[in-house]
């Protein structure tokens, strides 16, 4: 894979942890944030089309394939989790920078960006829900309920043990669309295997039940990107956005999955783009 020849990886130290971070690409800084249960890789189809215009910085999220993994889940706390991203912009003194991130990642890139406006350019979202419409919604809404089951599987004891079984049989038929390649589920499988990946990723959730010590008023302009046949994120998350973000763009592509990224990365790089450059 030509791609996998031009990346260049690093382990940058940040907020006390070492974070395995793939850059490539010239231009301004753009850094990509993951989500649950992936890794640097989930970028893979819209780098191509990026890699000339800005700077990609994407890490693997800390908990997630070769970045460090702490143990205990007070570690993965969202006061935590924005810090790794703020660490990362001043090893590379990258002064302000445009930010994007998916499902977790976005939920990293939300409170980034209500704690530390000062630093973004711009930010984009891709099917993340904004903190304070997510437990609104959560607590009305049965449908968000019905398909939010996993995150109350994953509080219980043990409770990420349902998704290992049966070699990932559960993630796999989550994950996996048409859209994946044999090579990406490769990919995909190998990063799960890494010792404690699952466990780290579960910790997400186990360590950010609530968000009330954070308001949810964002003042950097926003892009959201919304695959409408998510599964596991309805699509009435993206009523009362406004109410929190200032300045609000919303693409919605109604063919893709939960997997934006992998599903339509030309339609995320091209309104990416269109974002930003605007």
């Amino acid at each position: 894979m030509g791609l996998l020849n031009e990346i260049k990886e690093f382990f940058i130290e940040t907020n006390g942890i070492k974070l395995h971070t793939i850059i490539i690409g010239t231009g301004e800084p753009l850094i990509l944030l993951h989500g649950f249960p992936e890794f640097w890789y989930c970028w893979s189809k819209v780098i191509p089309f990026l890699k000339d215009k800005f700077k990609l910085i994407i890490p693997d999220m800390r908990g997630y394939n070769l970045s460090d993994k702490p143990e205990d889940v007070e570690n993965y706390k969202i006061e935590i989790l924005i810090e790794d991203i703020k660490g990362i912009s001043e090893e590379l003194n990258l002064g302000e920078f445009y930010l994007a991130g998916h499902d977790w990642g976005g939920a990293v890139a939300w409170i980034f960006a209500e704690k530390y406006p000062n630093l973004l350019k711009k930010l984009i979202i891709l099917n993340a829900p904004h903190h304070r419409v997510f437990q609104k919604v959560l607590r009305s809404d049965k449908e968000q309920q019905k398909a939010s089951f996993y995150i109350f599987e994953f509080l219980k004891p043990n409770g990420e043990a349902f998704i290992i079984e049966n070699d990932y049989y559960w993630l796999k038929e989550a994950v996996f669309t048409e859209n994946f390649s044999d090579i990406d589920k490769e990919k995909y499988i190998e990063a799960w295997s890494q010792s404690g990946a699952i466990v780290g990723g579960v910790n997400y959730y186990r360590a950010n039940t609530s968000f009330e010590d954070w308001e949810g008023n964002i003042d950097v302009p926003t892009l959201v990107l919304w695959g409408m046949k998510d599964q596991a994120l309805k699509p009435q998350l993206l009523e009362g956005l406004s109410d929190y973000v200032k300045d609000l763009r919303i693409e919605r592509h109604e063919q893709s999955s939960h997997w934006i990224t992998h599903d339509a990365p030309e339609f995320v790089s091209s309104k990416i783009l269109d974002f930003i450059q605007s």
